[in-house]
């Protein structure tokens, strides 16, 4: 397998979008779309399975070049994402139908997936800065689709905070490129050891600020503002990949300057870890206390995001190849889970047009299917068996035990059970007023329409996925492996 098929994953969406913003026939968008996902899935399956060497792209200037390669972390997430791409097209097909500008949004949908696949396979930390700002560019159209005010003020946040998160970002590239003895990306790091030992307080607090600004787009405190205001403006289906994978690119980029660039061993034991658990913590907590404030649903579903991709960054910075397990198995069932909240939130908006948690009385009777799939996904995010989060959370609580870090490792045990308990405080009572509706509450109240199968067996599918993986994790065990070994090894 050659370097240079890297480029085909990449390209492929971004030239199929702008093919499909062209369209304008519903059943001509709808076929070549999903053929574009298809054979999308179908080309970053031999990247999937097999280790691809650097590819050199373009030479921007000396000792700056655009490359690509395929490891076991890239191949994950890459994989994950063009799955649940897929699955979310299909929901939107429908949900789409009664906004406007269609074309429009799937010609960008499909580019920014071509960008996700540029940070997944980027082999140094000027292409994953490439694709990481490409990807910003091209999901902005999604959260302004509506054209509202609110809509316009809201993608500009959301650009903001962006930009300003990965040039803290690019920051770390112009001083690091002084300190590697390479510029790919090397499990272990690629520090020089005798530079950087002499400057090693200088180097943390660069590390620090790398953190801070690629935390943004994962939405950790105290750049995570943008979330509650782009998602409830946003259509469903942006709002479930911006939270369910788009913010997890945040997490991406950090994974790798901790375990490809720094090394986790030069990490360990300082101050700039425990200042990140810190405020990774400070985001939990934060996060999930203002979701149970919140009575728009969409935005408390945001805050839920802010709160819970925030475990994954604790569980990566603790260190230990149990705590990045943990945080790998949060990222896969966060991304399911909360794409299937955000579609089943979205179905019920498209149907009902009820926006409100405290509208929320008696859905469920009228709408089983979807608010079944919403009470499932709710259970893995409070982390209650069998679903996939309880076996994150507790792979994550584990590794916290192991990682030896005294009162940091059992307040973080502490935090990551009462954001449990505040997650099941704001999501439960969804499910209970929607299921017992109680006596004298009248059904015709709710609109009644038809349930649209584009729909429900997307949420079906994501739903089974969460509860399937939960019961057996160890179907995702050889892929996790082959991330940490070499680090860890």
């Amino acid at each position: 397998m050659y370097g240079n098929w890297l480029v085909l994953p990449v390209l492929f969406p971004i030239f199929g979008g702008l093919m499909a913003a062209r369209i304008h026939t519903l059943g001509a968008r709808r076929t070549v779309v999903s053929t574009i996902l298809i054979l999308q899935i179908l080309l970053v399956l031999p990247a999937a399975i097999y280790d691809t060497p650097p590819y050199t792209m373009l030479h921007l200037a000396p000792g700056l070049r655009i490359v690509l390669q395929g490891d076991a972390l890239g191949r994950f997430f890459a994989a994950l994402i063009c799955i649940i791409w897929f699955a979310v097209a299909f929901f939107a097909y429908e949900y789409m139908n009664h906004e406007g500008h269609r074309e429009r949004f799937f010609g960008f949908y499909l580019m920014t997936l071509g960008a996700l696949m540029g940070i997944c396979f980027a082999g140094n930390l000027v292409t994953l800065y490439l694709f990481y700002e490409l990807m910003t560019l091209c999901s902005v159209p999604l959260v302004l689709h509506i054209g509202t005010k609110k809509a316009f003020e809201a993608a500009y946040r959301y650009l903001a905070f962006s930009v300003a998160g990965a040039g803290l970002g690019l920051l770390g590239l112009f001083v690091l490129q002084g300190y590697c003895t390479t510029d790919l990306f090397t499990p272990g790091g690629v520090l020089n050891s005798s530079l950087a030992t002499g400057d090693r307080q200088w180097l943390l607090c660069v590390f620090l600020v790398m953190a801070v600004g690629f935390g943004c787009k994962a939405g950790m405190f105290p750049l995570h503002a943008w979330l509650p205001i782009a998602h409830p403006v946003a259509p469903a289906p942006a709002s479930a990949v911006l939270s369910g994978l788009i913010t997890k690119m945040g997490v991406f980029a950090i994974i790798r300057v901790v375990y490809y660039l720094y090394g986790w061993d030069f990490l360990s034991g300082t101050w700039v870890q425990r200042t990140v658990l810190i405020l990774s913590l400070v985001t939990v907590l934060m996060g999930s206390t203002l979701a149970l404030r919140e009575d728009t649903l969409k935005k408390r579903l945001a805050y839920s995001t802010v709160s819970q991709v925030s475990y994954v960054i604790f569980g990566l910075m603790l260190l230990t190849p149990a705590a990045l397990e943990g945080a790998l198995f949060q990222v896969v069932f966060h991304a399911i889970g909360k794409n299937a909240l955000f579609m089943a939130t979205g179905a019920i908006i498209y149907k009902t047009h009820l926006t409100q948690v405290s509208q929320m009385r008696g859905v469920g009777t009228v709408y089983g299917i979807t608010m079944w799939c919403f009470a499932l996904a709710s259970l893995s995010l409070i982390g209650i068996p069998p679903t996939g989060g309880f076996v994150a959370k507790w792979m994550l609580a584990r590794g916290a035990l192991e990682a030896g870090l005294g009162p940091v490792s059992y307040v973080g045990i502490g935090v990551l059970m009462l954001s449990a308990l505040l997650t099941a405080c704001y999501l439960l009572p969804i499910i209970t007023s929607a299921f017992f509706p109680g006596k004298g509450f009248d059904r015709s109240q709710i609109v009644k329409q038809q349930d649209t199968w584009l729909m429900w067996i997307t949420l079906c599918f994501l739903t089974a996925s969460v509860v399937i993986l939960g019961m057996y994790p160890g179907l995702l065990s050889p892929a996790v492996e082959d991330i940490l070994a070499p680090l860890f090894g």
